[in-house]
């Protein structure tokens, strides 16, 4: 406290800062990028110390640039899709990203991606934002020149020869980390996978998005045991990076030893084994990096009582060196030149024989490309399914150092792939008994019909991800048939398959009309909004998402009696309830009974179609009456 009244400037910075980091630059508001985050007057001219690029305001329109696309169920395709928390989201992920913005804001616990690296023959996806209508349709891949659906031009090989080669890769990847940073929780975390192609632009882009001050740390990962035939240093590593969304909520973090890791540094054993296990060694003498402090300057007696003497100072105090001298930590060896030193015996387990957590380390040198490729061959028979995925194993490591394996926590990948990711998260919960739940987004990009993977009747590489989330669950299911149902740890092995479509409900242009006439076509088509071929349950899912629900949610079928409603079947759905009284959506029949009955669930909000009341408008007048008086907020659509 400094005795002062409450800075308002300050705190409104501070809160802006939370909820729009990028507008910051050197912890000063930058009012360039914070009218083009806000406005619709967007273009980055001033010269200053800022990442920018050709296109910059293109990422910011296409972050800006609302969709009316939803989510609809493909239930032959999934795998329990009744009983799972899982999802595998089929379609491009800037428009997923958007559409999962009310339903998940704030939700996701962790992401993983892998996106595109920009080694020059990569496809990134084509944002584009001053074209016409027609154009964007036959290039983004909604129609091609004979008016059939398609999606060979979203995505375009971006070329080292490209005047604007790291312009165009840094574009994609703007909205896409922007739109993902939204969907963290506030004790969120990231991990992005990339090479020596984009890391400086990359770790600059989040550094814009997510705060300088949230980044953790730069992983590097050894990714082969040796180097191909490079003409300079044998490349052999590439980058992870980790960024926080909000760093001050992030724990020290400790992960559980591997057997691995195990065999690799804990490889000495004394009296103690069979109660300790076998521990690994540390100096106890500090090293230059730690600063000078004179309390740390002391002699300990050695094992025939002569005094050792630290060269510089000891890294523990004399208190706890003698706690350890008593505890059996610390050991004695006699160097070359006959003297002394003083090490840390570091065991593997407690004194209660539980094996100690250690903190993660910022490389990961145990798990090879290779290993991926070998999964994809133990899978599918072959291992050109697909090139290069990212071994299942880095991810769990990745995994371990994110998540602490509470209830819930969902971890997204929007370039999901051959979906490595889901399958570590199967493992992990194999392993554990955990109940992390996943949600894969895969454009349905089509494999070259040349490759291996085509020929294996694999159309798209988002037909091999859900493949392969199959073939896990049944090779799980195989392998513990006696250990996956036990009550409240049963295992989640299943995930449902939605896929990107546009919406449901025909989408009113009212700035398309000149002339009256148009305007009245116009109306008379929006008499019933639903378009014709929209499903029941295709409509449900999409009011579910457009309302702030998402998928999970408990969604109860509520029947009449024919004696309430003589034309509705016996087993026939009147009324959807929503997370027990969350919600109700009403889509087949409305009358009077059914309102009475509505109100009785005492639901905070209802949703019916306004054609349900088509020649009945003092049924539609009392129904908004009888809901308003009842406290109910009621919509029609």
């Amino acid at each position: 406290m400094n005795g002062k009244s409450l800075d308002t400037k300050e705190d409104l910075k501070n809160k802006l800062r939370e909820i729009a980091p990028q507008v910051f630059n050197e912890d000063k508001i930058d009012w360039e990028k914070l009218k083009a985050t806000f406005g619709d007057d967007i273009n980055f001219t001033d010269e200053r110390y800022v990442l920018n690029w050709a296109g910059k305001s293109d990422a910011f329109r296409a972050i800006q640039t609302q969709t009316t696309a939803t989510l609809i169920p493909d239930k032959d395709e999934s795998v329990n899709f009744d009983d799972t928390g899982n999802f595998f989201i089929e379609g491009e992920n800037l428009k997923v990203l958007k559409v999962l913005q009310k339903a998940y804001y704030g939700k996701i616990k962790m992401i993983y991606i892998d996106p595109p690296y920009n080694t020059g023959n990569d496809f990134i996806y084509n944002d584009k934002f001053s074209e016409k209508k027609d154009e964007y349709l036959l290039r983004s891949g909604e129609k091609d020149e004979e008016g059939l659906l398609t999606n060979e031009n979203l995505y375009r090989k971006n070329s080292k020869e490209s005047g604007h080669y790291h312009s165009n890769w840094l574009t994609m990847m703007y909205p896409r980390l922007f739109l993902a940073r939204n969907l963290l929780r506030d004790d969120g975390i990231i991990f992005v996978s990339i090479d020596d192609n984009e890391v400086h632009n990359l770790r600059m882009l989040m550094n814009e998005i997510f705060g300088e001050e949230n980044f953790v740390e730069c992983i590097i990962w050894k990714k082969r045991y040796q180097g191909a035939k490079e003409k300079h240093l044998v490349s052999i590593h590439e980058y992870i990076l980790f960024y926080a969304k909000k760093k001050e909520l992030l724990l020290p973090i400790y992960i559980s030893s591997d057997t691995d890791y195990i065999n690799k540094y804990y490889i000495h054993k004394d009296d103690l084994f069979k109660i300790r296990g076998p521990y690994r060694t540390q100096p106890l003498e500090a090293g230059k990096s730690m600063g000078d402090r004179r309390n740390l300057i002391y002699p300990i007696l050695a094992p025939e009582g002569s005094k050792i003497f630290p060269k510089r100072q000891w890294i523990w105090s004399r208190e706890r060196v003698d706690i350890s001298i008593q505890r059996k930590e610390l050991g004695f060896r006699k160097e070359k030149n006959n003297k002394w030193s003083v090490f840390i015996k570091q065991y593997l387990k407690d004194e209660n024989g539980n094996i100690r957590e250690t903190k993660a380390f910022s490389i990961i040198d145990n798990v090879f490309t290779q290993h991926g490729t070998n999964e994809i061959l133990k899978l599918f028979g072959s291992g050109n399914i697909f090139p290069f995925p990212k071994p299942s194993a880095l991810i769990k490591q990745i995994i371990n150092i994110g998540l602490d394996n509470s209830e819930d926590e969902i971890i997204l990948d929007f370039y999901a792939g051959s979906s490595s990711t889901a399958h570590a998260v199967l493992d992990l919960n194999k392993d554990d008994n955990g109940h992390r739940k996943f949600i894969m987004v895969q454009l349905p990009e089509k494999t070259d019909e040349k490759s291996e993977a085509y020929k294996a009747g694999f159309e798209t590489i988002a037909d091999i991800g859900k493949e392969r989330i199959r073939r896990v669950i049944k090779k799980i299911e195989d392998e513990n048939k006696e250990n996956l149902n036990f009550g409240e740890n049963k295992q989640d092995l299943g995930f449902k398959v939605f896929k990107l479509q546009k919406s449901n409900f025909k989408i009113w242009r009212g700035d398309k009309f000149e002339t009256g006439e148009e305007l009245e076509k116009q109306l008379h088509v929006f008499v019933n909004p639903v378009k014709e071929e929209a499903t029941e349950e295709d409509m449900l899912y999409e009011l579910l998402l457009k309302s702030g629900i998402d998928l999970n949610c408990k969604i109860e079928k509520i029947p009449l009696s024919r004696g309430v409603d003589p034309d509705l079947s016996e087993d026939g759905v009147c009324y959807y309830l929503i997370n027990e009284n969350e919600l109700v959506i009403a889509l087949s029949k409305i009358n009077e009974e059914i309102v009475k009955e509505i109100i009785k669930t005492k639901p905070q909000k209802v949703i019916t179609l306004d054609k349900l009341f088509e020649g009945d408008d003092q049924l539609k007048t009392n129904t908004i009456l009888q809901m308003k008086d009842a406290g109910i907020e009621f919509k029609v659509v």
